[in-house]
């Protein structure tokens, strides 16, 4: 049965069960000719329906907006993990989510990876992300699967969906939580050099088990955010939430020199919160400053004992840590730069570790009652001040914003930002270009599709070689 009204479809989270090219789909608008390259965006869109699985942890699907010389393409391709292989074949969901398999699964079916949550380029290698498992090295043209990609046995266990490119030096500094196994408070830290060689790997102990979705990398230090999102073998073995918020456990983060060892790192404290996403931090004489995207409490997870979290405080906001290195205190500030909800910040990522003049996020239009719906984009100077603010029709939802620049050497922010938006009463999404620095007169060109992209979490321009 067909239901067209947006009050029935409400979001656009379901899965999409097709795989699709369209070479020729339609611009409106004209695409700029400077743009040449590919925009890849990952997300969740589960081959089968498994029960009481988590939104976070459904199959990869890759989304590939090519565009060049003003003419557009798109493709799009399932991830073939280990899971999605054994689920294939089986014709049938085996795992329930966070690698917990269902009772009737095959014994020797072990690897519940869903690559589903960002997609890099470093070193010549396309990499899908996800924060359990290595990354799995993607074919860039034909989105084919390569396998895992684990630099020459070098790095092992989990790799963070969020792993940082210098822009100095083309080094890629990453880690892992649940280093030691799931639900662990181990957490790996390393680096990989512009080459693709992995020159660092260590393991250390955070103050406990904490889903670490992102972390914080400037010029000379690297920090670890441990927010109470906490991890327990003990509920996900009684059939409680594997992760839940436990806001008792206060709020960590662990700053380290780069040129140092996990031995070394200096814990701060501060006001129990969750930050998914970290803008950008830099360093500013003995203070390390970093714009983050701030929840009072988690959303989407429950309280230990299954309660919701409240609704009001589970909205981030751009928020300010700082952090006295100077040794007079072990807490760190948290300022709010704006009331407006957002998510999915990204800055021109040649500044990624330094000083940003411009950054954006997707933001929420206060004026709907619905959080998790991203209706709008927020373009930010370098202390959270808005430059522009753009929203959509009512009902549609837009992607992460990621910035592509100019030219190699335009100025910081010169460029455009591309966001794949959900057109909620045609119910298809378009590829919306923007002027980086005009977000407010809207959209330049669109690149219509006939069909959704599922709402997703990251992506990454690859320009032209």
């Amino acid at each position: 049965m067909q239901h067209d009204s947006i009050t029935e479809r409400r979001n656009n989270i379901a899965p999409i069960p097709f795989e699709a090219d369209a070479p020729f789909p339609k611009i409106i608008g004209e695409l700029p000719r400077e743009l040449n390259g590919t925009l890849y965006r990952n997300g969740p869109n589960p081959q089968f329906e498994a029960p009481n699985a988590h939104w976070f942890v459904g199959d990869g699907m890759l989304h590939a907006f090519h565009l060049e010389n003003g003419r557009a393409s798109y493709r799009n391709r399932w991830v073939r993990t280990p899971k999605w292989l054994a689920e294939h074949d089986a014709g049938r969901a085996l795992f329930g989510g966070f690698g917990r398999k269902l009772p009737d699964a095959p014994t020797d079916l072990t690897d519940g990876g869903v690559a589903n949550t960002n997609i890099i380029f470093h070193a010549g290698k396309l990499l899908a992300l996800e924060e359990a498992h290595l990354p799995t090295e993607i074919e860039p043209g034909t989105l084919a699967t390569r396998g895992y990609h684990n630099y020459q046995g070098r790095v092992a266990g989990s790799f963070t969906a969020h792993p940082k490119i210098d822009p100095v030096t083309g080094e890629l500094v990453f880690f892992g939580y649940n280093a030691a196994g799931p639900l662990t408070p181990a957490l790996s830290y390393g680096s990989v050099d512009a080459s693709g060689k992995a020159t660092r790997f260590e393991r250390f102990e955070a103050p406990y088990a904490s889903m670490v979705h992102d972390f914080i990398v400037t010029a000379n230090h690297v920090l670890f955010p441990i927010l109470p999102i906490s991890g327990s073998m003990e509920r996900a073995m009684s059939g409680r939430p594997p992760y839940a918020w436990e806001p008792d456990k206060g709020a960590y983060v662990g700053v380290m020199k780069r040129s140092s060892t996990a031995k070394d790192i200096v814990w701060f404290r501060a006001e129990a919160c969750y930050v998914f996403h970290v803008m950008n931090a830099w360093e500013d004489e003995n203070r390390i400053i970093a714009d983050v995207m701030q929840f009072e409490e988690a959303p989407l997870f429950p309280h230990p004992d299954g309660r919701p979290t409240d609704p009001e405080k589970s909205r981030a906001r751009h928020c300010r840590w700082t952090f006295d290195l100077s040794g007079n205190t072990d807490r760190f500030q948290q300022t709010y730069l704006d009331d407006l909800t957002g998510e999915f910040p990204r800055i021109d990522d040649r500044r990624a570790g330094l000083k940003n003049r411009h950054g954006w996020y997707a933001c929420a239009n206060p004026k709907l009652p619905m959080f998790g719906a991203l209706s709008g984009v927020v373009h930010v100077d370098g202390n959270g001040r808005r430059l522009g603010h753009y929203l959509l029709p009512a009902g549609d939802t837009i992607s992460e914003p990621v910035f592509v620049e100019r030219s190699k050497d335009a100025t910081e922010g010169d460029g455009w930002l591309l966001a794949v938006v959900w057109r909620a009463r045609e119910n298809r999404s378009d590829l919306a270009v923007f002027n980086a620095t005009d977000v407010e007169a809207g959209p330049v060109a669109l690149v219509q599709l006939g069909h959704r992209v599922p709402d997703g979490f990251h992506g990454n321009w690859v320009g032209a070689a």
